[in-house]
């Protein structure tokens, strides 16, 4: 918890530098077209942030899904206080449904504030789940429903941050985001938490 806490101002102070050089009126759509070596180092940090929040999954669990699950609440504590810091620091964003550049492995992810919260806070409920259920049954098992329901849910939530590539590939304004495919995913994992849950309390009784 610590460290995805203090590791998200660590990537909120490398934004806080790098909108001073390129967005020093104000972060805003239409993004500028950066220099390729900052891509290039843009892309080598993102990569270093996966395998670090990985690598503290790792240590903090035991089983495969124990680290799994560690992994996923640090990756969705240290989305959130990322967030935090920047508005901490930078007072952006004024609300939620501010848009911002998301991810850029394999293609440049943009989306309003209130989505990657979202799934970040999905990520800790199932993280927390799944460690749960366990701790009372000794082991985790997913059935074949759950693990479809979250790879689809996984790619519709990708596919609204990755398919308007004229405002990110093409440096254009953002058409209106597809809150719609959002919310598609988020019913999709609402129904894995819910059968990892029933699993955990089934056991219990």
């Amino acid at each position: 918890m610590f460290f995805s806490i203090a590791f998200a101002f660590v990537e909120a102070s490398v934004v806080v530098y790098l909108r001073a050089i390129y967005y020093p009126e104000g972060f805003a759509f239409p993004l500028k077209l950066m220099s390729s070596h900052h891509i290039a180092v843009e892309l080598s940090r993102e990569v270093a942030t996966i395998v670090m929040l990985a690598a503290a999954g790792m240590l903090a669990g035991k089983s495969r899904w124990e680290k799994f699950s560690y992994f996923l609440i640090a990756f969705g504590v240290w989305d959130i206080f990322y967030y935090v810091w920047l508005k901490l620091t930078l007072h952006w964003p004024a609300t939620l449904f501010d848009w911002d550049i998301l991810f850029l492995i394999p293609l440049p992810w943009i989306g309003p504030v209130i989505a990657p919260v979202l799934a970040s806070i999905v990520m800790i409920a199932g993280g927390v789940l799944i460690i749960r259920r366990q701790e009372r049954e000794g082991v985790f098992r997913t059935t074949r429903l759950m693990q479809a329901l979250a790879l689809i849910g996984t790619a519709v939530i990708l596919y609204s941050f990755l398919n308007d590539t004229d405002a990110t590939l093409g440096l254009q304004v953002p058409k209106p985001y597809r809150y719609e495919l959002m919310a598609a995913g988020l019913l999709c994992y609402a129904i894995v938490l819910t059968l990892v849950g029933r699993g955990s309390k089934s056991k219990k009784g």
